[in-house]
């Protein structure tokens, strides 16, 4: 590729690319996921990949930048522990291409000796002028202890021994040095996998990206692939080219686990039964308000009089409790007909528990009622630090009337898909893992929670509908709001202090100053 190279740090190149990831440039030398791993400087991270998707080679770039760089401006060592022989030299050759690339004076390829346990062990490196080095090692522990540099550990999913060579290279951190994990899957109960998960559940702190082959060739990989062998690219032909790899393979299971990026044997209901009953608490109360027959037909003055009562008489006194020395959040999934609508103010302790003081459910409410509900519990939950909300479809009303008034460094407008639930059930469900929420005591809630399924490796809700222990419909949408809650509660918006609000009947109920404030927004 006659692809322009300078001297500026790979990863500066990377951060200033970051808005193009998803176009192709073929005078580019790196794609955008393979940009976005270099631009990451995190001390440890991760990568769940798609085989063949070039993320090691990216790697090898970097990896040659920084032992190319003086120790004065940050340059140090860097290791490389494959899971095979071939693996390391195509990795060395690799540095050494970037070497020549970048136009960084290295010597040729060498090979040394280790001495590893009774017999010796043949390695590759390539020595820079900087006094650094990058180096391929077996996955022998022992190969790390003494050592100091970055550590990227290839195919950790495979990795016989990935515990011990994790333990010895995050000793190196101690001293400033990186770790990278790179792999496909190798299934659901591998340390891999469980890394991962725990990073999402916020456990662990390794940055995670995930590159299926999906992602790859939305930014490029096969017109890359074309670029290099010289066909000509087509949509189609990138369309028939990725269909007959994973009709290849021999399982459905077996593709998605090299392609997806989904680890094989998931899937089930995600949040075990006993931990959703462990959480559950018998004074935490569920609220219910279905609009009468004909409501649509009242007026505007008698649907605001007849929901402020309604708040009145039943919401006021639990958000009248509620304690001003704790923070809250507040999540919501949103429904006009058929389904619910679902609130979920949470009280976050000191001790970092979290708590439903209640939830309320909306049944057949029209999105003006609906907004009603919202301002007057969100008005009155001291200490507000965020609220995330249900935005798509027709629930982006909402969310956009609670961003107006809050702002939206205080409200967050979900559109539930795939990447969403990937990053954030793996943290609602850690809470119940940790004993470290309270919800209420319900058949109604443990079912939705358990309408949690693992579909193709990522935790979402099941399609289809069921129905309640009231009979009517439901689909997970309590799981669905909780999960919004726990999602605000990582907010870091400015709190709303808590204000006490005028007493009922300021301004007038029946007024039409009481409606105009409704709709202006300062009810």
């Amino acid at each position: 590729m006659n692809a322009p190279i300078t001297d500026q740090p790979l990863g500066a190149i990377a951060a200033s690319n970051l808005q193009d990831l998803q176009q192709f440039d073929a005078g580019e030398v790196l794609l955008g996921y393979q940009k976005r791993w270099i631009a990451d400087t995190s001390a440890l991270k991760i990568a769940q990949k798609s085989r063949r998707t070039g993320l090691t080679w990216a790697e090898a770039a970097d990896a040659t930048l920084c032992a190319a760089t003086a120790r004065n401006e940050g340059g140090c060592n860097h290791f490389y522990v494959g899971s095979n022989k071939e693996m390391a030299r195509e990795f060395i050759e690799a540095a050494a291409m970037w070497a020549k690339a970048f136009d960084r004076a290295a010597g040729e390829i060498q090979e040394e000796v280790l001495h590893e346990d009774d017999k010796d062990i043949l390695t590759f490196v390539v020595y820079f002028a900087s006094g650094f080095k990058v180096q391929a090692l077996s996955s022998n522990p022992s190969n790390l202890r003494g050592m100091q540099g970055n550590v990227t550990i290839d195919e950790a999913a495979f990795h016989d021994r990935l515990a011990e060579v994790l333990k010895a290279a995050l000793a190196l951190t101690m001293w400033g040095s990186r770790v990278r994990l790179i792999s496909t899957h190798n299934g659901v109960d591998n340390l891999f996998n469980q890394l991962i998960q725990d990073s999402l559940a916020g456990r662990k702190r390794y940055s995670i990206h995930t590159i299926t082959l999906d992602d790859a060739c939305t930014q490029g990989l096969y017109q890359r692939i074309c670029q290099i062998t010289r066909k000509p690219w087509s949509q189609e032909a990138e369309d028939e080219w990725q269909a007959g790899l994973l009709k290849d393979t021999a399982t459905e299971e077996d593709a998605l686990e090299e392609y997806g990026c989904v680890p094989k044997q998931g899937g089930g209901a995600y949040i075990n039964r006993s931990l959703i009953e462990r959480a559950q608490r018998a004074d935490i109360p569920v609220l219910h308000f279905e609009a009468p027959q004909g409501f649509m037909l009242w007026s505007d003055q008698q649907r605001l009089a007849e929901i402020d009562d309604w708040c009145e008489a039943h919401l006021n006194p639990l958000l009248e409790a509620l304690s001003p020395d704790h923070s809250h959040a507040f999540g919501e999934d949103f429904a006009r007909k058929g389904d619910l609508s679902v609130f979920a103010p949470l009280i976050i302790l000191p001790d970092t528990r979290l708590r439903f003081p209640f939830l309320l459910e909306l049944r057949n409410c029209p999105y003006e009622s609906q907004k009603q509900f919202m301002f007057y519990i969100l008005r009155r939950l001291p200490r507000l630090t965020g609220a995330a909300f249900d935005a798509t479809g027709n629930g982006g009303y909402l969310a956009e009337a609670a961003a107006l008034q809050f702002g939206t460094d205080l409200v967050d407008q979900v559109q539930l898909n795939l990447p969403w639930y990937r990053e954030w059930m793996p943290k609602f469900k850690a809470k119940f893992e940790d004993a470290d929420i309270e919800i209420p005591k319900t058949t109604d809630v443990l079912n939705d929670l358990r309408k949690i399924q693992v579909v193709k490796g990522v935790p979402v809700i099941e399609k289809g509908s069921g129905k309640g222990t009231d009979g009517q419909q439901r689909h997970g949408d309590a799981a669905v709001a909780m999960c919004m809650a726990v999602r605000a509660s990582y907010m870091e918006g400015s709190a709303i202090e808590f204000t006490a609000l005028p007493g009922k009947g300021e301004p007038d109920d029946d007024s039409d100053d009481y409606l105009n404030s409704f709709q202006r927004g300062t009810w």
